[in-house]
C-alpha cells in the first residue's frame, strides 16, 4: 500500500515536504473525534482489527531477530529486487559520529568480507547492474536502505547477491586507507547541497524541530566531523546498530521463495546481536509550535513562500483498518483543498503563485496541519488572506458533496487500476511496500484484499464526518509557527516578524461565503462528430502491428500488448514545429502549446475538465518541438473513447481565456524574476552563451521580459494554424485493447479530424555551436562550490553502428571518470558524461562532461579529463569494460521490450527519423558485435580536443584572485 502522507526528505540540503506540494501540514485529534473516525462500514473491517498480511507473502523472523520478506513476482522476468533495511540512521549518532551513519553506507562499497575494494561494483556491473542507476543506497534520519537488483538468468547471481547483503550487514572491512579516501567523496557530496536552500534550512529547522535531536542530526552530518573523525567512531556506529534485530531482508522477484528462505537462513542465521546491545532510543518531536514568526531570506534564493503551521500530532501506523480509514479521510481533505486552491490561483491577479493546505509530514511519524503559499507581487498579506480564507470557508461551510464524490472517484479509480494490473506489478514497488511495513508499520494485505476493503471503506466515509474532522483540526487552539522564506529582494515588501503574526491575526477575521459549485455536463460530445472510416488495413507480421488508413488520410499504427492489463498509450508526430515560424514569431510558437493547452477545451477551464473527468483516466497533451509537433495521450480500456474525445476537442476547440492568460503571465513573471540569483542558473546561462553565437533561436533560460512579450491572440492563431489540421499525422496506439472494440472510437474522433492543407517539413535555420576552443570562467555564489562543463561537439552524419560506438565510448568514459575522479582522487561525488545525437534538421553529436567540485580541484579535474580522453584514444578499452556496458544495455533492452512506453517511443521515433522499427529486434546482435576497437575508433573520431567548450564556475570571492 502506498503511503498517503509522506515524510520530510532532505535532498541537497533543501527540505522537500512531499505532500502537500509546497510545505507540510499537521493535526490535533481529540479522543472524541478519534472514536468517531474509528467507525468502519462493517464488522469485517472493525477499526481495531489488524489488516492481515498478503497470502502471497512469506514473512518471518530468524532466531537472532532479523526479519525477512519474500514474495515471488514475475515482473520483470529473470530479475529479483533485493534490499537490506537497517533501522539505523543519523538520529542514532553520538556527538563524535555526526555524518557517520551516511559514511557507513559509503563504506559498504569500499570492501567487505568477500569483496575487496572495487570488486563488488565490478562484479555487479559485469552482470548488467549499473552503479547509481541500479545499485544504490540511502541514509535517512531513522534508517539506511541498500538497493540491489540482480538478474536471475544465472542461479549463481542470486546466491552471490545474498552474499552481498550479508556482507553489508556484518562484513564491512573499514580499511584505513579507504576510509581516508572516502572522506573527500562524502565532503563533495555535502558540497552539492550547499547554497541558499541549506542556509535557509539552517535558520528554520531549529524552529520547526525545536528541542528535538532530529534538528541536530541531518544525515549528511557535520563537515568537521567528516574531516576529522577517528576510525573507531565509524566502526562503533556499525557495531552498535548494524545488528540482526534492527534489520530486514527483502526479496521480491522471479525466484523460488523456498530457495530464497534457505539462502537467507544460510547467510544471516549466524549473525549475532552485540552483548550488551544498546537500546535504540525513541526520538521525539515537540507537539507544540513555538508560537512565533520567523523571517529567513537569502540573496541567492528565488521564490518566496509563507507557511503557517497550525498544529502538530503524532500518528503511528498501527496496521489496523481504523488507521487505514483515517488516512483516506486525511487524503480526501488534502485533495479537496488542492482543488480549491488551484481555482484561486487561476485568477488574473492571483494572490499566490501556488498554494497548499492540509495534513502533511514533518519527520518520522509526526504530522502537522499547515497552509503554505508561494508569494507573488501582490504580497504576503494577500497570500495569507487567501490561505486562511479557504481554511475558514471549510470550517464554516465544509466541503461540498460533489467535491468529496470526485475525490472518492479518483481514489477508487486508482485502486481499480492497481487491481487490474495485479499480475503486472513491478517487483521494486512491492519491495518498497515491505520496507514501509518494517519501518513504519504500514499494512501489506496485497492488492486483491485491499481492493475489496478499500472500496468498502471509501464508500462508507461521509461528508458530515469529513467536515467535522476538518473543522476540528483547523480550529485547534495550538500555538502557530509562521515562516517567511526566500529571496531577499522580492517584488513585494518583506514583513517584520511581528507584522507577519499580525497578518495572520487579521486574516482570521475575514468574512467568507460558501462555495457555489457550477453544474457541469459530463458529456463532452452531446452530438458526436460525423465519423470517418478505415479505408485501408494492413498488417506487419514482424512487428505484429496493424496500420489503419482513415478516410481523412490520417494513419493509425496499432500494437496490442499484454505488458499491462489496462493501459493504453497514444502518440502522434509529424514534421513541423517552431522552425516553420519566423524569428519574430519564434517566442510565440515556443509558448503556444503551454499557454493554449493550459486554458482548457470547449467551454471548460482546466479545473472544470478535471471535475468532468473525475474517476477517469483520459490525459492528453500537445507539444511543439523545434522540428516536430506531437500529441500524447494515456487511458485505460474503459476511458479510451473519452481520451479521444478530449484529443479531438484539444485540436478543434481550444479555449481562449484572457483571465487564465493573465494569470499565466503574472505567475511566470514572478517565478522567473529572481531565478538568476542562483549560481546554477548563472552558470547555465553562461554555458549557453559560450556555446552559441547570437541568434534569436538560441535555447536560453526563460526571462520575465520574454513572458511580457507573449501575445495571446498570436499564440491562439499559431496553435490553431498547426493543430486544426491533422494532415501528415501518424498516430501510434499501444497497449491492452481489442482492435474491433476501439475501431468505432478511432473512426469517430480521429477519422473526423480536419485535414486541410498545412505546411509540413523540416527547416534548418543554421544555428550551430561555435567551433574551436572556447573557455569561459563564471564567478557566482557565496559557497566554496565550483563546476566544470566540457563539451565536445561536431556536425557529422553517423550510421546506426557508429551511433552505438559513440554511446559505448561515452559509457566507458563514465566508468573511468568515476573510478579515477571519485574513487582514486576523492575530488568529486558525481562526475557525469552525457551524450547527445541530433538527427534533425542536421546530424551532429556532442559529449558533455560535468564535474561539480571544490574550486581547489578544478585544474586537477580538467587535467584528469583530458588524460582519460587521451588514454581512450591511445588504446582500446578492456574486454571487461566493454562487457559491463553490453550487459547493462542487454538487460535494460530485454526489460524495455516488455513495456508499452518502449514500443510507443520506438515506433514513433522510427517514423520521425525514417528508420526501420524492426531494427529493435537486431539490437542484441548489434550490441554483441561491438568490439573494443570500435570504441577506440569512436574516441579518436568523435572527441576533437581542438573543438570544445570549457565553462568553469567559481565562487564570487575568486573573481579578484589570480588564476
Amino acid at each position: 500500500m502506498r503511503p498517503l502522507i509522506s515524510k520530510v526528505c532532505f535532498l541537497s540540503s533543501v527540505i522537500v515536504l512531499a505532500y502537500p506540494s509546497i510545505t507540510s501540514a499537521v493535526v490535533l485529534t481529540p479522543a472524541a473525534t478519534k472514536q468517531n473516525l474509528a467507525k468502519t462500514p462493517s464488522t469485517a473491517y472493525a477499526a481495531n482489527a489488524l489488516i492481515p498480511y498478503s497470502s502471497k507473502l512469506v514473512k518471518g523472523q530468524l532466531a537472532n531477530g532479523l526479519t525477512y520478506y519474500i514474495q515471488k513476482n514475475a515482473k520483470p522476468e529473470q530479475k529479483v529486487e533485493m534490499r537490506l533495511v537497517v533501522k539505523a540512521g543519523s538520529v542514532l549518532e553520538d556527538e563524535d559520529q555526526q555524518g557517520l551513519a551516511h559514511f557507513t553506507e559509503h563504506m559498504a562499497f569500499n570492501g567487505s568480507r568477500h569483496f575487496k575494494k572495487n570488486e563488488l561494483v565490478s562484479f555487479l556491473e559485469s552482470i548488467g547492474v549499473k552503479f547509481g542507476a541500479d545499485l544504490n543506497a540511502y541514509t535517512s534520519f531513522d534508517e539506511t536502505v541498500y538497493i540491489l537488483p540482480i538478474p536471475t538468468d544465472k542461479p549463481e547471481n542470486f546466491e552471490k547477491g545474498m552474499m552481498v547483503l550479508a556482507d553489508w550487514a556484518t562484513g564491512l572491512r573499514f580499511d584505513a586507507e579507504e576510509i581516508e579516501k572516502e572522506r573527500g567523496v562524502v565532503l563533495e557530496e555535502a558540497r552539492l547541497g550547499k547554497g541558499a536552500g541549506e542556509r535557509i534550512r539552517n535558520q528554520i529547522l531549529p524552529k520547526i524541530l525545536h528541542g528535538s535531536k532530529y534538528a541536530d542530526r541531518l544525515p549528511i552530518g557535520k563537515e568537521e566531523t567528516i574531516q576529522h573523525f577517528k576510525h573507531d567512531a565509524l566502526k562503533r556506529f556499525y557495531a552498535d546498530w548494524y545488528r540482526p534485530d534492527l534489520m530486514a531482508v527483502v526479496i521480491v522477484g522471479d525466484v523460488d521463495p523456498v530457495a530464497a528462505k534457505k539462502l537467507i537462513e544460510k547467510n544471516f542465521s549466524d549473525l549475532k546481536n552485540p552483548v550488551p546491545a544498546r537500546a535504540r532510543p525513541t526520538v521525539t518531536v515537540p507537539l507544540q509550535n513555538l508560537g512565533e514568526a520567523l523571517i529567513a531570506v537569502d540573496k541567492e534564493a528565488n521564490l518566496s513562500t509563507v507557511s503557517i503551521s497550525q498544529a502538530r500530532f503524532l500518528q503511528k501506523n498501527d496496521g489496523k483498518y481504523g488507521s487505514y480509514r483515517l488516512r483516506r479521510m486525511q487524503n480526501f481533505m488534502n485533495v479537496m483543498f488542492a482543488e480549491r486552491l488551484r481555482e484561486v490561483a487561476q485568477t488574473a491577479n492571483p494572490p499566490f503563485l501556488g498554494a497548499s493546505s492540509g495534513i502533511g509530514g514533518v519527520v518520522a511519524d509526526y504530522l502537522e496541519v499547515s497552509s503554505s503559499a508561494v508569494v507573488g507581487k501582490v504580497g504576503v498579506q494577500a497570500a495569507i488572506d487567501a490561505l486562511l480564507r479557504e481554511n475558514k470557508r471549510v470550517v464554516q461551510f465544509g466541503f461540498n458533496a460533489s467535491e468529496l464524490e470526485r475525490a472518492k472517484l479518483n481514489s477508487l479509480r486508482n485502486m481499480e487500476n492497481s487491481f487490474n494490473e495485479r499480475e503486472k506489478s513491478q517487483s521494486a514497488n512491492l519491495a518498497a511496500e515491505f520496507i514501509r511495513n518494517f519501518l513504519q508499520g504500514e499494512s501489506i494485505p496485497g492488492i486483491e484484499a485491499e481492493y475489496l476493503f478499500h472500496k468498502d471503506i471509501v464508500n462508507s466515509i461521509t461528508l458530515e464526518e469529513i467536515n467535522q474532522y476538518a473543522k476540528t483540526i483547523l480550529t485547534a487552539k495550538a500555538p502557530q509557527l509562521v515562516i517567511y522564506q526566500g529571496s531577499d529582494k522580492p517584488d513585494h515588501v518583506i514583513p517584520a516578524s511581528k507584522d507577519l503574526l499580525n497578518m495572520v491575526k487579521q486574516a482570521q477575521t475575514q468574512e467568507v461565503k460558501a462555495v457555489a459549485e457550477k453544474v457541469l455536463s459530463t458529456n463532452l460530445f452531446p452530438v458526436p462528430p460525423t465519423p470517418g472510416k478505415v479505408v485501408d488495413e494492413s498488417k506487419n507480421a514482424v512487428l505484429d502491428t496493424t496500420l489503419w488508413t482513415l478516410s481523412n488520410g490520417v494513419k493509425v499504427v496499432l500494437k496490442n500488448t499484454d505488458f499491462k492489463s489496462d493501459q493504453i498509450l497514444l502518440s502522434a508526430t509529424r514534421a513541423g514545429g517552431t522552425a516553420l515560424f519566423s524569428d519574430e514569431d519564434y517566442l510565440q510558437a515556443r509558448y503556444a502549446t503551454s499557454v493554449v493547452g493550459g486554458m482548457g477545451i470547449k467551454d471548460l477551464t482546466p479545473t472544470e475538465i478535471s471535475k468532468v473527468l473525475a474517476g477517469k483516466i483520459a490525459n492528453v497533451s500537445t507539444s511543439f518541438g523545434d522540428n516536430n509537433e506531437g500529441i500524447s495521450g494515456t487511458s485505460n480500456k474503459n476511458d479510451f473513447e473519452v481520451m479521444l474525445q478530449v484529443l479531438n476537442l484539444a485540436l478543434n476547440q481550444p479555449r481562449r481565456d484572457e483571465e487564465l492568460f493573465k494569470s499565466f503571465v503574472n505567475k511566470q513573471t514572478e517565478a522567473l524574476k529572481n531565478q538568476m540569483a542562483s549560481p546554477g542558473a548563472i552558470f547555465q546561462e553562461a554555458f549557453l552563451k559560450a556555446t552559441f553565437p547570437p541568434h534569436p533561436r538560441v535555447p536560453t533560460i526563460a526571462k520575465p521580459e520574454q513572458i511580457a512579450q507573449l501575445d495571446l491572440d498570436r499564440m491562439m492563431k499559431i496553435y490553431k494554424e498547426r493543430f486544426s489540421s491533422a494532415k501528415g499525422y501518424t498516430f501510434f496506439i499501444v497497449g491492452s485493447f481489442d482492435l474491433n472494440a476501439i475501431k468505432p472510437a478511432v473512426e469517430t474522433y480521429l477519422g473526423s479530424l480536419p485535414t486541410g492543407d498545412v505546411k509540413l517539413g523540416v527547416i534548418d535555420h543554421g544555428l550551430r555551436p561555435l567551433k574551436g576552443i572556447i573557455k569561459k570562467e563564471v564567478f557566482a555564489g557565496k559557497e566554496s562550490q565550483s563546476a566544470v562543463t566540457l563539451q565536445f561537439h561536431a556536425d557529422e552524419v553517423m550510421t546506426a553502428h557508429q551511433r552505438m560506438q559513440f554511446s559505448a565510448m561515452g559509457e566507458i568514459l563514465q566508468l573511468r571518470m568515476t573510478a579515477k575522479m571519485r574513487e582514486d582522487l576523492g575530488a568529486v561525488y558525481s562526475p557525469s558524461v552525457s551524450r547527445s545525437l541530433r538527427r534533425i534538421p542536421y546530424q551532429s553529436h556532442s559529449l558533455v562532461m560535468n564535474l561539480p567540485c571544490g574550486p581547489e580541484n578544478v585544474d586537477k579535474l580538467i587535467a584528469s579529463s583530458f588524460d582519460l580522453i587521451a588514454a581512450m584514444k591511445a588504446a582500446p578499452p578492456t574486454e571487461d569494460e566493454l562487457n559491463k556496458v553490453k550487459e547493462n544495455w542487454l538487460k535494460n533492452h530485454r526489460e524495455s521490450m516488455k513495456t508499452n512506453q518502449y514500443w510507443l517511443s520506438s515506433l514513433r521515433n522510427a517514423e520521425q527519423f525514417g528508420d526501420d522499427p524492426a531494427e529493435m529486434f537486431n539490437f542484441e546482435e548489434r550490441v554483441k558485435g561491438l568490439t573494443v576497437n570500435d570504441v577506440q575508433v569512436a574516441a579518436q573520431r568523435y572527441i576533437d580536443t581542438n573543438n570544445y567548450i570549457q565553462v568553469v564556475l567559481y565562487p564570487e570571492q575568486y573573481q579578484n584572485k589570480a588564476k
